[in-house]
């Protein structure tokens, strides 16, 4: 079966990860974190796609970023192909340092792109590390700064002041966005469950399905695997006719 195309956002908001094949360690002293550094901001610049927000962990690494999805995986591309060859020489390895392809999400409006933003900057704290303020290799202490290897306009106008951004990331939530959990859950992923289980390749057909029907193939969904919010954004269906489908 061919791949299924990355679904391309309206808003050119996307978070992307990438992850060590295997859950390889990718960073195994500060000069790899320093280097991918170093060529994220080089191919973004050369790419034309803006950064906004990065996490860099031991295994994965979140972006947020903005720009055409052409740009974009011309730049994850040229990122994973550099800094595989860098590690594989500094380590004396051969082979795929990553899991398969990137995964990508498309951001589709403005609740959204802050929910990832946050995060992507509290991952540390998920994973126990650290507060997301302490933690050295995300982009936490740059909001707001000109000059720097990310742009935070686009959120600095829906958050407001460094007050308001400490409160913002360091409030209680239950975030739920893109991971790798087992599967590989990002759109394509959710594309095929969607033709698997209903046999439409899109699924805003679904929104256009009576309500029993609707209602009956939410639910194949749900059972599926996927999330409200992963149905919302395929379908086009609400959040609240979603949750109330039985």
């Amino acid at each position: 079966m061919s791949r299924v195309p990355r679904r391309r956002g309206s808003s050119g908001f996307y978070h992307v990860i990438i992850r060590g094949v295997g859950k390889q360690v990718l960073f195994e002293r500060r000069g790899d974190r320093v280097f991918f550094l170093k060529i994220l901001e080089r191919y973004s610049i050369e790419t034309e796609t803006k950064l906004i927000a990065y996490c860099l962990m031991e295994n994965h690494v979140h972006l947020l970023v903005c720009g055409a999805m052409v740009n974009v995986s011309l730049m994850m591309q040229k990122i994973e192909v550099s800094y595989s060859g860098y590690f594989n020489r500094h380590y004396e390895r051969t082979g795929h340092l990553f899991q398969n392809r990137f995964l990508s999400e498309a951001i589709d409006n403005q609740r959204y792109l802050l929910t990832v933003f946050r995060y992507i900057l509290n991952n540390p704290v998920k994973a126990g590390i650290s507060a997301a303020s302490a933690y050295e290799w995300s982009s936490y202490l740059l909001y707001g700064r000109a000059g720097s290897i990310v742009d935070t306009s686009a959120v600095q106008t829906l958050i407001g002041s460094w007050e308001d951004y400490e409160t913002f990331i360091g409030r209680a939530n239950d975030d739920d966005c893109l991971e790798y959990d087992g599967y590989c859950k990002d759109d394509e992923w959710v594309s095929k469950v969607i033709e698997r289980e209903t046999g439409e390749k899109s699924g805003t057909a679904i929104k256009s399905y009576d309500k029993e029907s609707r209602d009956k193939a939410i639910i194949m969904l749900r059972l599926a695997g996927l999330t409200i919010r992963q149905i919302e954004r395929h379908t086009g269906i609400s959040r609240g006719i979603i949750q109330k489908a039985k």
